[in-house]
């Protein structure tokens, strides 16, 4: 790994928002930079888990499936996890509240892991696209998947609201199941018994990706305002 405590992205997340879906990294470069993370795979084909070191794909269905290293990536961000504060947090819990009320700084990022018992878990995926379909577009077609109770991690990033052209501001938490056979991108749900593992990260590496697609982008959307409708519960 490059740099001890340090977040690292593949691309920007507004690249994302623009419909650049093509694979610009390997699996097996992200797994070079973090052993924790979260992502999506090359024509936006599923939702990515990163944890211990092994990447998952959830399809469309909310099927898991680990992946090798070939698999190509058009945006990821991962970590080198090493807890720094573990909390219980009282049964109930909705999950962002709960992180929300554990990070010390709204300037800082953060790496997160919890493991436990989740209730009314609300999760999605997105199916495969052709390039350029911007992702807000995307989001209105994706699949979702409830858990009314259920047992796994859910893994990701808090992120401060001035990073949020680079990556998804406030909490971006993928879930995988104590089985490994589904998941997806959290959208709501609550904490019934776990404990939130944080990591605070004062450094972010990011790659630019050197493709033609993105030279010549406009990279000029709202991210903010766009992120608000992909990325929370409807």
């Amino acid at each position: 790994m490059t740099t001890h405590r340090a977040a690292y992205l593949s691309a920007p997340v507004n690249a994302l928002l623009e419909g650049l879906y093509e694979g610009t990294a390997t699996v097996a470069d992200i797994l070079a930079e973090g052993d924790l993370g979260l992502g999506t795979f090359e024509d936006l084909d599923g939702e990515m888990v990163v944890l211990d070191g092994r990447a998952w794909q959830v399809d469309n269905t909310g099927t898991a499936r680990e992946v090798d290293g070939t698999a190509r990536t058009p945006f990821a961000c991962v970590a080198p996890f090493r807890a720094e504060t573990v909390d219980e947090v009282p049964p109930g819990t909705e999950i962002e509240e709960a992180i929300n009320g554990l990070v010390p700084s709204l300037n800082m990022l953060y790496a997160i892991r919890i493991e436990g018992c989740f209730e009314g878990l609300r999760v999605r995926s997105v199916p495969r696209q052709e390039a350029y379909t911007p992702l807000v577009e995307v989001a209105k077609r994706q699949a979702t998947f409830e858990f009314p109770q259920t047992e796994g991690t859910l893994c990701g990033f808090w992120t401060p609201a001035f990073l949020g052209n680079l990556a998804v501001p406030g909490c971006h938490l993928h879930f995988l199941d104590v089985a490994r056979q589904r998941g997806g991108h959290l959208l709501s749900g609550r904490i019934a018994s776990g404990r939130i593992a944080l990591m605070h990260l004062p450094r972010l590496n990011m790659a630019l990706p050197m493709t033609l697609d993105f030279l010549t982008a406009g990279l000029g959307r709202d991210a903010e305002a766009e992120l608000k409708v992909i990325e929370k519960d409807r």
